[in-house]
């Protein structure tokens, strides 16, 4: 093992951040990309547990306003994730690192079915475990999804990789003087309504000390620096 300051991480990223330059679908340098980022952590002994939204491709949230009831389009949106779960899975063996797709929903042809212990294993003999389908229930996303799978599997750490450099006090995108955080509570993410990960995510992580650090994910090298303990990004936790 190496001088890594963690050994096990969940890796959250948004079916976005696929897209690249594109407005939609998925875009194969984006996918290059990510895999060699994940790779280069995967070869210091770094064990990666990674969760991918769908929204590239289907939000389940909008779907009523489009005549589908709310539970049929988290059920499409599940599977918006499983697409993006292959696509990034296909990149990440491509490098040479072995994967196992493992799913929150029964697609024996697709993916393997979610198995606590078995996605444990994985992760022990050094395979990149992407989770798939959230967590096969409507209502929940895929931030609630990491969280879960997180402590389920006993990360260190849920790292979710952003287009903006951690947590502001406003969007930086639309607000050039926002104000980065070096780091914030739960708490104060909760009462500032910083839209971090959704509210369920965080109560989650709240309740089981789990730490959140948020940071640039399409900066190279980025998220080897974050998992070698450099100071980027934003830490969330209770004391903030």
């Amino acid at each position: 093992m190496s001088s890594a300051k963690f050994r096990r991480v969940l890796l959250k990223l948004s079916g976005e951040s696929l897209m690249g330059k594109k407005g939609f679908g998925i875009d194969p340098e984006m996918l290059d990309f990510f895999a060699e980022e994940i790779k280069t952590v995967h070869n210091v002994g770094v064990q990666v547990g990674i969760v991918i939204g769908g929204g590239n491709i289907f939000r389940g949230l909008a779907a009523e306003g489009q005549g589908i009831d709310r539970v049929t389009g988290d059920l499409m949106g599940m599977l918006a994730t499983t697409i993006n779960s292959l696509a990034l899975q296909n990149a990440i063996e491509k490098s040479g690192v072995f994967s196992r797709l493992m799913s929150a929903i029964k697609m024996d042809e697709v993916a393997e079915p979610y198995i606590r212990r078995r996605a444990i294993r994985h992760l022990e003999k050094g395979r990149v475990v992407i989770f798939s389908a959230g967590t096969g229930h409507p209502y929940f996303s895929t931030d609630t999804a990491a969280a879960l799978r997180a402590v389920e599997i006993g990360a260190d750490v849920i790292i979710k990789g952003t287009r903006v450099d951690g947590v502001f006090d406003s969007d930086p995108e639309k607000n050039p003087d926002a104000k980065q955080y070096e780091g914030i509570s739960y708490l104060d993410v909760l009462s500032k309504n910083l839209r971090v990960m959704d509210l369920t995510a965080i109560s989650l992580c709240q309740e089981n000390d789990l730490p959140l650090k948020v940071f640039n994910m399409n900066v190279p090298g980025n998220l080897l620096r974050v998992v070698m303990g450099e100071n980027i990004g934003t830490f969330v936790n209770h004391t903030g």
